[in-house]
């Protein structure tokens, strides 16, 4: 049976394509104009907004809700205060990536954690005797991501707690006479914030948060957007970046958090002082240094583009929208697979092929610089390559993402 979010019955009124695709058996819009552009500019220069309601949602309570997290998901709740958020992943025991989320800690023994794919099982699994209770309440809340340079000005005259939130702080508010949770959170890289709503009331404080946002060029934006703003800000995508380890069929399709680009999470790992689900395994990892790949953000040399597509009698292309599949990456001198992006398209922003990738750990950028890569393409129905060059991720980070808000125009 195919759902709609607590959201869709003013959302639908806004699209004018009619185009969906399933999330988690969930309708979500694809886009809601004939060009996805358009909402990602709305995105990058004013503000849009994004339903995030089919994530899977769940509230995990109890004395021992603190220890279980921190046994279960690899970066350290425990460093995570009332009133924050964090981003994390669980990974299996031998410390392969199953999936990401953000977990929200409302009090000392109350959190809310967030998973693109249905997780209850696996955590319910691992309660054990701890004091902690694992509930499924994805249907009691939807959630809607305001996102762009204007989202606090859109806020604050709604819920002036938002002047108050530094990045990954959440807070309670009231909107729409609804008593809600917002959080300056978002998968677009930029300024923005999410609100998690008791779903009988969504669409009143849906109508607030439109009301809110006339005159600040306010748009509803769909997945085709959203992709290229999440390439932009470097941000992984399950399926796309990484397999989750339990469906995926072999080891190529397995990552680690290191390999994923996400050793940032591991504090405490490499010198034994944290100990989780997988954390052996990645101990080895990182102590034996046997990472298979790193992942890294690349950009493609303009004038090795543009000379490839004049000399082929071609146009340049200039395609804001992402590529759906794999493209190998070489080393410079075209004769040996380096490793294979995972993501590209042309950045409207930057006025640039981008991409994120995997790579040999060699070729991972350092403070000196990137290392130069020849991306496949085909052209005129015949592979070649371009040149380009490893960099850094992510390629798009405003200083506004995390910039204190409070007094601002």
């Amino acid at each position: 049976m195919i759902r709609t979010t607590p959201f869709h019955a003013r959302l639908q009124e806004l699209n004018t394509q009619g185009l969906y695709t399933h999330w988690q058996g969930f309708l979500s819009p694809l886009r809601y104009s004939h060009a996805p552009k358009h909402e990602y500019y709305a995105v990058r220069n004013s503000v849009g907004v994004f339903d995030t309601s089919p994530l899977f949602k769940y509230r995990i309570t109890g004395p021992d809700a603190e220890r279980f997290l921190a046994g279960v998901l690899t970066r350290d709740v425990r460093t995570c205060r009332p009133g924050q958020a964090q981003y994390t992943l669980w990974c299996d025991e031998r410390g392969f990536v199953m999936e990401d989320g953000v977990v929200f800690r409302h009090a000392a023994d109350d959190f809310l954690l967030t998973s693109a794919r249905p997780s209850l099982g696996w955590f319910s699994d691992l309660v054990g005797r701890l004091r902690v209770s694992v509930e499924d309440v994805s249907d009691e809340f939807g959630m809607l991501a305001v996102q762009g340079p204007r989202s606090a000005r859109v806020l604050r005259t709604l819920a002036p707690e938002v002047d108050d939130l530094a990045f990954f702080d959440l807070t309670p508010a009231k909107v729409a006479d609804t008593g809600i949770t917002i959080s300056r959170t978002g998968y677009t890289g930029d300024l923005g914030y999410e609100l998690t709503v008791p779903a009988d009331r969504a669409v009143d404080v849906l109508d607030a948060v439109l009301a809110a946002g006339d005159g600040h060029g306010l748009r509803p934006f769909g997945e085709e957007a959203l992709t290229m703003l999440r390439i932009e800000a470097g941000l992984p995508l399950v399926d796309v970046e990484w397999r989750n380890s339990r469906t995926a069929w072999s080891d190529d399709d397995r990552v680690t958090p290191k390999e994923l680009g996400l050793g940032w999470m591991l504090r405490g790992v490499r010198d034994g002082e944290r100990s989780f689900l997988g954390s052996e395994a990645i101990r080895r990892e990182l102590v034996d240094g046997t990472s298979r790949w790193a992942s890294v953000g690349f950009v493609v040399d303009w004038q090795d583009w543009e000379r490839l597509h004049r000399d082929a009698g071609l146009l340049p292309d200039k395609d804001e929208r992402p590529l759906a599949w794999e493209s190998v990456l070489y080393d410079e001198d075209g004769g040996e697979q380096v490793g294979y992006a995972t993501s590209f398209m042309y950045s409207s922003v930057l006025q640039r092929h981008i991409g994120m990738a995997r790579v040999r750990p060699d070729l991972a950028p350092t403070k000196d610089g990137g290392r130069p890569v020849r991306l496949e393409l085909w052209m005129l129905h015949r592979p070649t390559t371009v040149a380009a060059r490893t960099v850094r991720l992510p390629h798009f980070d405003p200083p506004r993402k995390t910039a204190p808000t409070g007094g601002q125009a």
